[in-house]
């Protein structure tokens, strides 16, 4: 069989961007708004790039080979800088950090790192909502130390219940069974509320979405529809595949009735929704058909360090070299204020129209590298 050839867009080996002045004229934090008026809230961190599934929307096996030259060790953040650094943003105003890869479960000793996000605080003196998203082929051996660490919930990615449509999904042979060991162990020690994600792609797992949510009722797991997304330039994303998330409710309220329910915050990306019979909720994530850039109070951190304002950029910014050049905690805390301030980014809400902020010359990151 002949290799499919995909042209890589790797964000690693891009020019630098253009570092910010790391001057120590402001304290280390403040509340922070960017030019659209969004505050920053919300920080996920990537710790690793690496993951034992080929999922074909994420790291499809025909680019992500045995082959495929991931970071060396030494140029990931230790578990000491990414400490350091969700200290900063949490002084800026961060209340949410997500772990995520790759598959972060495959990142050594990462209880240390939970245990150590787990004991920072807000200004006000609030614990961190610090919550993992994971494929679950771990979870059921880590959850336990997962818990003990400080990890306040997690969220599991399942993209089918049919075995043999999972297998092929994740391209690594890895059984549903796997998976829903892993849930269940996470629901047993605590990790909670429980979100499972499904990406829909329509004609590869749409027939799941039904049967997917028939299993979660009554579970306590609130279920996430994810509309397939065009992250990266290795997934081979066409519209025609995308599954609208009104299409989705429709079908599911056709089987089990729905009533709308309000977001817990405008920042929310979930639309969600309530079983009539009280019987738990789903909800739909919109990243294609209903851009919610307006609200979007989210900041990303790669693995090695670079700053990414969008899942949809191009360009990250590098707090690692920062980090390593021995820069105070004032200089680095006025970088990210400068950063955030000076962020319009919106590629959903232009998606498509003139003023697309992305072009097909520019190389937009892959979500395997940023995470979702």
């Amino acid at each position: 069989m002949s290799r499919r050839i995909i042209p890589v867009a790797d964000a690693r080996t891009l020019p630098p961007s253009v570092q910010p002045a790391a001057a120590s004229t402001r304290a280390p934090g403040g509340e922070l708004f960017d030019a659209l008026a969004r505050p920053l809230r919300d920080l996920r961190i990537s710790v690793t790039d690496r993951c034992n599934f080929r999922c074909v929307y994420c790291m499809p096996r025909a680019v992500f080979d045995k082959d495929y030259p991931f970071l060396p060790h030494s140029s990931l953040l230790t578990l000491e800088e990414i400490e350091r650094l969700a200290r900063l943003f949490v002084a800026h105003g961060v209340t949410k950090i997500r772990l995520t890869g790759g598959e972060p479960l495959l990142r050594k000793n990462i209880e240390f790192l939970i245990e150590r996000l787990a004991a920072l605080r807000t200004p006000d003196g609030a614990p961190l909502d610090l919550t993992l998203t994971t494929n679950g082929s771990l979870l059921a051996r880590k959850a336990r130390s997962l818990r003990d660490a400080g990890l306040t919930r997690v969220t599991v990615s399942l993209d089918a219940l049919d075995d043999a449509l999972f297998r092929r999904m994740n391209d690594a042979d890895f059984s549903v069974g796997d998976v829903l060991d892993g849930i269940a162990a996470a629901q047993a020690v605590g990790l909670a509320p429980l979100k499972v994600n499904m990406v829909v792609k329509r004609g590869t797992n749409d027939s799941e979405i039904v049967p997917l949510a028939r299993h979660f009722r009554h579970s306590g797991v609130a279920l996430r529809f994810i509309e397939y997304m065009d992250v990266g330039a290795t997934n081979g994303w066409n519209m025609a595949e995308v599954q609208p998330s009104a299409e989705v409710v429709a079908r599911i309220a056709e089987h089990f009735p729905l009533v709308p329910l309000e977001a817990h915050s405008a920042a929310e990306t979930a639309q969600r929704w309530g079983y009539a019979d009280g019987a738990g909720e789903i909800g739909v994530i919109s990243s294609v058909t209903r851009a919610f850039c307006g609200d979007c109070t989210r900041a990303r951190l790669s693995t090695e360090g670079k700053l990414y304002l969008c899942l949809f950029a191009s360009m990250g910014y590098d707090l690692r070299a920062l980090v390593r050049g021995e820069a105070s905690d004032a200089s680095i805390s006025a970088a990210i204020a400068q950063i955030w301030e000076q962020r319009a980014d919106r590629y959903s809400q232009l998606r498509g129209s003139a003023a697309a902020p992305v072009t097909s010359e520019e190389r937009r990151i892959e979500m395997s590298y940023i995470g979702g």
